[in-house]
């Protein structure tokens, strides 16, 4: 039980510190030691009320026009996912995980967090090809793990500045993780067990999101982003490591 609660305070004091890679860390830590098809719903359950906390917070910073259309991309790539979690091989789920981590922490770590043209050039970027293909392909990992981390690096280039980054995923992470619990629910992964397991847990999730959120207010955020993605880069290559 101690692992849990390690991995719920860690996770979402990220959480509160960046917007997302909460699953990321959650994930990681207990996936050394149990499966992802009983790690992803504890996770789903108990970061739903982050989300709403976060995009409250931020709520002058939403924007429609980069929320919905990117939702919809998630939502399509997330019935491939939670198909793919629930007849894929553990260890090889874990290896593919562990690569998604390794270059998602890649990725932000040398091309940086968050978009530096205007909002107006950010929203056209959405629906280009590529990005199409990049928001589709977030939904299939978000289905498979819930890792908002590949998502993160795609709304980073659509938003610009730390709250309209926070705000608009921390609302397509409401909207997709509605979906997910009905699909969840659906296939038979979201259980009672893991029901009772994530509201065991919601007191250690409060307490890391609010000493992430205070400590977002006086730490440098490019900082910290930074070390936490390069402990995220090690943890995903341990991953593959031990699972290889």
């Amino acid at each position: 039980m101690f692992i849990w609660i390690a991995a719920a305070f860690a996770a979402f004091f990220v959480k509160g510190l960046c917007g997302f890679a909460n699953t990321l860390v959650f994930n990681t830590i207990l996936s050394f030691s149990g499966s992802n098809i009983s790690i992803s719903p504890v996770e789903l359950v108990l970061g739903y009320p982050s989300n709403i906390i976060i995009a409250w917070r931020e709520r002058k910073n939403l924007r429609p026009a980069v929320v919905i259309p990117i939702s919809v991309m998630v939502m399509a790539g997330s019935l491939l996912g939670v198909f793919l979690l629930k007849n894929t091989d553990v260890r090889l789920v874990k290896i593919v995980f562990g690569a998604v981590v390794v270059l998602v922490g890649a990725e932000i770590l040398f091309r940086g967090m968050h978009n530096s043209g205007s909002a107006e050039e950010s929203s056209r970027k959405i629906l280009t090809p590529g990005m199409l293909f990049f928001g589709i392909l977030s939904g299939i990992i978000c289905g498979m793990y819930g890792v908002g981390a590949l998502l993160g690096a795609y709304i980073s280039r659509v938003t610009k500045g730390s709250g309209a980054f926070k705000a608009n995923i921390c609302a397509v992470f409401l909207i997709k993780n509605t979906f997910r619990l009905i699909t969840y629910t659906a296939a038979g992964i979201l259980t009672a067990g893991a029901l009772l397991m994530a509201l065991k847990l919601v007191p250690f999730m409060l307490l890391g999101l609010f000493a992430g959120i205070k400590a977002a207010s006086f730490l440098d955020e490019k900082v910290t982003a930074r070390l936490i993605t390069i402990t995220l880069i090690i943890s995903g290559a341990a991953l593959i490591i031990t699972n290889w």
